[in-house]
């Protein structure tokens, strides 16, 4: 009888190599398209909650809501209690979803899927529960307070929330556009938050540099549509996206 020939020793290492040189090139694609669609899901969650903000304001007269009531009010990242009971907007450390939270439903929908490795950061650093965290994933514009939205001009150049780390922006050195040193985010680049500068610009990351990542974040406008912005050290967009009045 013949006898059967087994695989040599060269050509198991043979298709091992030719194996590993497919994942080194499969691989890279795979981690795109794994980013594409956690991209797409942050947008779509920002979409989700433009439409909730849309029906909050025309059940309360088209007045944006009052983040001021209480200092710490809506500026923290937790949405329940020690009990398990929802956060009102004026306890500490609520985060802003809660106003919204009878028209968007789901806390779920406040949560980046690219958040999820730097939200870890701030949960070690407030002591807070990480899986609340990952819900606190984007910023709400606090300069929008009490204002009429069928006063404000231009909704499709408004910001109410973006991709960040801050729960609450309120002040030049967390907005996109340039504070007096020429650069945006200075809290987050020469402040006490450098490391939190990456959970900024968290999409399609690129690079490993501390205050450059080549990625972009996701936001949302004050007419419900989700614009990407690569990121920008801010020379080309305005304060008046913030401050649509010019008031502050």
């Amino acid at each position: 009888m013949q006898r059967k020939r087994a695989f040599t020793l060269i050509e198991l290492l043979v298709v091992i190599a030719i194996i590993a040189v497919l994942l080194a090139i499969l691989m890279p694609a795979l981690r795109r398209v794994r980013e594409q669609a956690r991209e797409q899901s942050c947008r779509s969650n920002l979409r989700s909650i433009g439409l909730g903000i849309v029906m909050y304001l025309q059940e309360n007269d088209y007045t944006m809501p009052d983040f001021h009531t209480h200092t710490s009010s809506c500026n923290g990242h937790l949405w329940y209690n020690s009990r398990g009971a929802m956060l009102k907007a004026a306890d500490s450390q609520s985060y802003w979803g809660v106003i919204y939270h009878d028209y968007v439903k789901e806390p779920e929908l406040f949560g980046c899927p690219s958040f999820k490795n730097f939200s870890q950061i701030v949960a070690q650093e407030m002591l807070y529960g990480a899986g609340e965290v990952d819900n606190s994933a984007y910023s709400m514009n606090g300069w929008l307070t009490k204002e009429r939205s069928n006063a404000i001009p231009r909704h499709a150049e408004v910001i109410v929330a973006h991709d960040h780390m801050e729960p609450r922006i309120e002040n030049g050195n967390d907005m996109l556009c340039p504070n007096s040193s020429g650069k945006n985010f200075a809290h987050y680049r020469t402040g006490g938050r450098t490391e939190w500068y990456r959970g900024i610009f968290r999409h399609s990351i690129t690079k490993n540099a501390d205050y450059e990542t080549g990625g972009k974040l996701n936001c949302l406008w004050l007419d419900g549509h989700v614009t990407t912005i690569k990121e920008t050290t801010g020379e080309d967009i305005p304060k008046r996206y913030y401050d649509p009045l010019g008031k502050n």
